[in-house]
């Protein structure tokens, strides 16, 4: 009997559609008036806020894209030396 992929499929869409509605979220929060934040209004205590949201988002692209520390090595084949 062949095995199907039906149940990882499934939970696969499942985390993708959560994903997509937070990257959804924070894209309308993102947008004016900035994290409803209105320019007067912001202090450090923000500035702190979205260097961690920007340190997680960025630690998360990076894992999507391979990138920095999440970057695979690559290894370089060296041929062995043949005795003559």
């Amino acid at each position: 009997m062949p095995k199907t992929n039906d149940a990882a499929l499934h939970a696969f869409i499942s985390a993708k559609t959560e994903i997509d509605a937070m990257l959804a979220r924070l894209a309308t929060l993102s947008a004016p008036p900035h994290f409803d934040y209105s320019p007067e209004d912001v202090n450090w205590g923000h500035v702190g806020s979205l260097d961690l949201y920007r340190a997680r988002l960025r630690e998360i692209t990076e894992m999507a894209f391979r990138e920095g520390e999440h970057r695979e090595e690559q290894t370089e084949i060296v041929p062995h030396a043949v005795p003559v």
